[in-house]
């Protein structure tokens, strides 16, 4: 399928800049999305060509096709749309969370189910498997 240069450029850079991309599996949508607008057929066309060189990972799911991009696929792009080494995918950024330190997981287990309100009203583990 012949797909334009700025189709292609399009689609590749949405990819790079997001890491995913999400296709339905409906070939006469005249618009992907709002963020990518060029037909889906050529959409999927695309990454059905990056999926068999490997360059992502496709998964099928309820008649959507998810694609992840691979190192490999990052590497290609990196070179095709000419971008340095320090720009990466979203999927390759570290989420940090507002407020919370280095090295502290979630909130405190033991202090929001302990007690009264806990397992089974009874003050934990202990108290639900004892039958009253």
């Amino acid at each position: 399928m012949f797909i334009t240069k700025t189709n292609r450029i399009a689609v590749y850079s949405y990819l790079f800049k997001e890491g995913t991309l999400v296709a339905k599996k409906d070939f006469w949508q005249k618009v992907h999305s709002d963020d990518i607008q060029i037909p889906n057929l050529e959409v999927l066309s695309l990454m059905k060509s990056f999926t068999s060189k490997g360059f992502c990972r496709e998964t099928y799911n309820w008649q959507h096709y998810y694609y992840y991009l691979t190192n490999e696929g990052i590497e290609y792009l990196r070179q095709y749309l000419c971008l340095p080494e320090d720009i990466v995918p979203a999927t390759l950024k570290a989420a940090t969370r507002p407020g919370q330190e280095k090295g502290e997981a979630g909130g405190n287990f033991k202090t929001e189910f302990a007690g009264e309100g806990g397992f089974g009203r009874r003050g934990g583990r202990d108290g639900y498997r004892g039958g009253e």
